[in-house]
């Protein structure tokens, strides 16, 4: 990789019908703006799902500077991409943590997500050497948009059962309000429609706070037994309950640091959590490869042959992130949209939105104010986000017309999304459970291969007659003649 970029033109802006390439650049003056704006597109997601991880979103944001500075390294700057912090692994990290919160999960969270970032890595090197395709023979459009639905729509319960019910009405006008600058505004505004619905249920709850507290139950706090008598350890015995507090806690932000670095920890294994984690490893391979071939179409240029290092250099990154207690990586869309809105491809302002992000990372005070987002605004949002992310899956299936009369696409999909919304609990032994997502993907990705080996070998399929069921029609009943051949008795 040669750090140097040939100046655009004037250096001012790309000229009408052009665009400036990955090793191009504009004045540095420009380019340092863009970078800002990369900064400000990806930076309400990177900081809202480590909140949702229970991880922290300081360093969160100063490690994607370093993942991003790594994945164009790898890439060898052909691929501008910005990365910031995965939603894939959220359920997961939920799903870990429940009964026990401490700093032993946070250890295991981000161990596990450790382990899917070497398996990513290595998924990156097998399709870098045996070529792209070998994606679409294991995890086709119908496996991949699932998988992609489940992720989001399996998300469902922690907005239902922790955030809302910590302040349903901030929740809903939060909500309502990123309803409405998402639409409204088309442009840059509408970019970071997320990032202001959290700056206004943040300060919306503030003002609240002057009236009244708010009377809900907040994880961890307030802990109970069956008798009412406070316990120590949150568990099936111990568990929050409801008392007044106020919605703004601002107390962590007066007494940190301006400058320090953030918090971190080891990773620690568990073979249960790395388990749960997985399934996520599918929605990452298909969300890079997606990315790879949105910015090649954007630059005119083949980037097929990186999609391999694309998403080794995401594995590598998501490992170097989380070997310090940082969040799971991946390529922003967001920043795709601002490249397609400004026609700048430029590297350069990459390099530049990392370092002000690990230069963000290095005020522990703006975490602490980031931490003190009330739960009742990340209901708000989240409920938004988890939404997008499974209508996401809908749309891989849309783009690829996947047939869904095919009971080989609709009926595992169909039973996987549900186990994943439950979250269905499925006891493998005594000590070790598939639930929710993790059990969801697998039901889809093995089930879709085997009613498609079964359909190969009996020769027929079947098709959906609504809610009557499912009816066997084979070729030669479907088109009136043998197998292979029109009604006519030509062949097909």
């Amino acid at each position: 990789m040669e750090f140097g970029w040939k100046v655009h033109g004037d250096g001012r802006s790309p000229a009408p019908g052009e665009v400036v390439g990955p090793r191009e650049r504009l004045s540095w003056p420009r380019t340092v703006g863009l970078g800002a704006q990369h900064v400000i597109a990806m930076f309400g997601a990177t900081f809202v799902f480590p909140l949702v991880m229970g991880l922290d979103p300081n360093l969160a944001v100063m490690m994607s500077g370093v993942a991003t500075i790594l994945f164009l390294l790898i890439v060898q700057g052909r691929v501008p991409s910005y990365l910031g912090t995965s939603a894939s692994f959220a359920g997961a990290a939920l799903a870990i943590r429940a009964g026990v919160d401490d700093a032993r999960t946070d250890a295991w969270v981000t161990g596990a997500i450790l382990i899917a970032g070497v398996v990513l890595a290595a998924a990156g090197l097998a399709i870098h050497f045996l070529g792209p395709r070998i994606i679409h023979r294991v995890f086709p459009p119908p496996v991949t948009g699932a998988v992609v639905m489940l992720i989001g729509f399996g998300l469902a319960f922690v907005v239902a059962d922790t955030y809302w019910p910590q302040d349903p009405w901030v929740a809903l006008l939060t909500m309502l309000f990123v309803f409405v600058i998402m639409v409204a505004f088309r442009g840059f505004i509408g970019r970071i429609s997320v990032l202001l619905g959290l700056v206004f249920g943040f300060v919306l709850s503030w003002v609240l706070d002057r009236f009244g507290q708010v009377t809900s139950v907040l994880p961890g706090a307030n802990l109970r037994d069956a008798s009412g008598a406070p316990c120590a350890v949150e568990g099936p015995y111990c568990v929050a309950t409801a008392f007044p507090h106020d919605r703004v806690d601002l107390s962590a932000v007066g007494e940190a640091p301006w400058f320090g670095l953030p918090d971190m920890h080891a990773p620690d294994f568990k073979l249960s959590a790395v388990l749960l984690v997985l399934p996520a490893v599918i929605a990452l391979i298909a969300e890079n490869t997606g990315h790879v071939k949105a910015v090649g179409e954007m630059t005119g240029e083949d980037v097929d042959p990186l999609i391999g290092r694309a998403i080794f250099a995401d594995g590598a990154a998501t490992v170097v992130a989380t070997s310090v207690g940082g969040s799971p990586t991946t390529t922003y869309a967001e920043n795709i949209g601002v490249m397609a809105a400004t026609r700048v491809y430029s590297t350069a302002a990459y390099y530049v939105a990392a370092l002000i992000a690990i230069l963000f990372g290095l005020c522990p005070k703006f975490g602490a104010l980031v931490a003190a987002t009330p739960g009742g605004v990340l209901g708000g949002v989240t409920v938004i986000l988890y939404g997008m992310i499974g209508l996401l899956g809908a749309k891989i299936w849309v783009e690829s017309r996947v047939n869904f009369s095919d009971p080989v696409n609709m009926v595992p999909i169909g039973a996987g999304i549900i186990l994943a919304i439950g979250p269905v609990v499925h006891p493998v032994g005594d000590d070790f459970t598939l639930e929710g997502i993790a059990l969801g993907t697998i039901v889809v990705l093995a089930g879709y291969h085997l009613l498609r080996f079964i359909a190969a070998r009996t020769g027929g399929h079947e098709v959906s007659y609504g809610e009557i069921g499912f009816e066997r029609i084979t070729l030669e009943e479907e088109t009136g003649g043998k197998a292979g051949e029109d009604p006519k008795g030509g062949p097909a």
